[in-house]
């Protein structure tokens, strides 16, 4: 393995070790207060995210893109997602907030998820074929956009007890845009990624 492969690698994997210190932040701040704690969790989780832009583009431009690079990185971001999201449902939970924002974030990653496994499933039936499994385009659009939207939502939860009351409700509203946005792209990506695949599907299904 190059120098250059090996960079590309630990920076993929090195998304779930960030993650989980997003996490052990975000819990602290949740019982504990401060602003620290949460901004640590906020550069862990900015952190995580500059590891999901780099890996995929040093491997171009390096020119090691690999078999193990494409299946890896899917798999780093559904551990952010795994992590992320059921947690702010936690939080949203904890603190008392909406009911509907709780409805928002729990369609949200059902639906997330759901659509992740469908994904990686469709795409495990091409690579039997010699299919390119590499993400589409608007995959990583979604993906890229990932982690801004845990983000935001995050530092609604994690901060705006610490603003003007004020600023609470455009705050809390701006979140249900991303998060509807998001659910929109995850939609569109689940048809996408099915389409494009399903010839191999029926493929494998008319095999005896």
């Amino acid at each position: 393995m190059s120098a250059q492969s090996a960079i590309v690698n630990v920076l993929t994997f090195l998304r779930v070790p960030l993650v989980l210190a997003w996490l052990a932040f975000a819990v602290a701040q949740e019982y504990r207060g401060g602003f620290w704690l949460g901004f640590g969790a906020i550069v862990a989780m900015f952190l995580s995210g500059i590891t999901d832009l780099f890996d995929g583009m040093l491997a171009r431009r390096w020119k090691v893109v690999s078999t193990l690079g494409k299946m890896a990185d899917p798999l780093m971001d559904k551990i952010f997602y795994v992590v992320t999201f059921p947690s702010l449902i936690w939080q949203i939970a904890r603190q008392g907030q909406s009911d509907v924002h709780a409805m928002v974030m729990l369609a949200f990653t059902i639906l997330y998820l759901s659509r992740d496994m469908w994904v990686t499933f469709i795409r495990s039936v091409g690579a039997m074929y010699g299919a390119d499994v590499a993400a589409m385009y608007l995959g990583k659009v979604r993906t890229a956009l990932s982690f801004p939207c845990a983000g935001w939502t995050y530092m609604y939860l994690a901060f705006h007890a610490m603003v003007p009351q004020s600023w609470d409700f455009p705050w809390l509203m701006s979140c249900f845009v991303f998060e509807g946005f998001m659910i929109l792209i995850t939609i569109i990506t689940l048809f996408t990624y099915t389409k494009a695949y399903l010839p191999y599907l029926k493929k494998a299904l008319a095999q005896k």
